[in-house]
């Protein structure tokens, strides 16, 4: 997509700090963090949203990459909140997953 930020992070058309990259998939440091560690694991390819993936294959990679990256920056143990946004609720419209972590666990009343 020509205006979309991620594409053209994807394009090397924007810089990115690239903690994860492979021909498919891409992870890079929220630059609004809502935690110590935010990150987005998004796919290369443009696909606007959860509910318009088609490649199953594409899905079970970013969840993989997601899995990973858990270990990578150590949250196995840690909470930690995995979030996809969709139906107009995100700010760019490129599928897009957010690892946030660790986080402040709700209290119990």
């Amino acid at each position: 997509m020509n205006n979309c930020v991620f594409c053209k992070i994807a394009e090397k058309e924007i810089p990115a700090k690239f903690l994860y990259e492979d021909e498919e998939v891409m992870v890079f440091p929220d630059i609004h963090p809502s935690a110590p560690i935010h990150l987005l694991i998004v796919p290369k390819v443009h696909v606007t949203e959860f509910q318009a993936v088609e490649d199953s294959l594409l899905f079970q990679k970013l969840l993989q990459v997601v899995q990973s990256m858990i270990k990578k920056e150590g949250l196995g143990d840690k909470p930690h909140r995995i979030g996809i946004n969709g139906g107009g609720a995100q700010d760019i419209d490129h599928l897009h997953i957010h690892l946030l972590g660790p986080i402040k666990k709700p209290s119990n009343p």
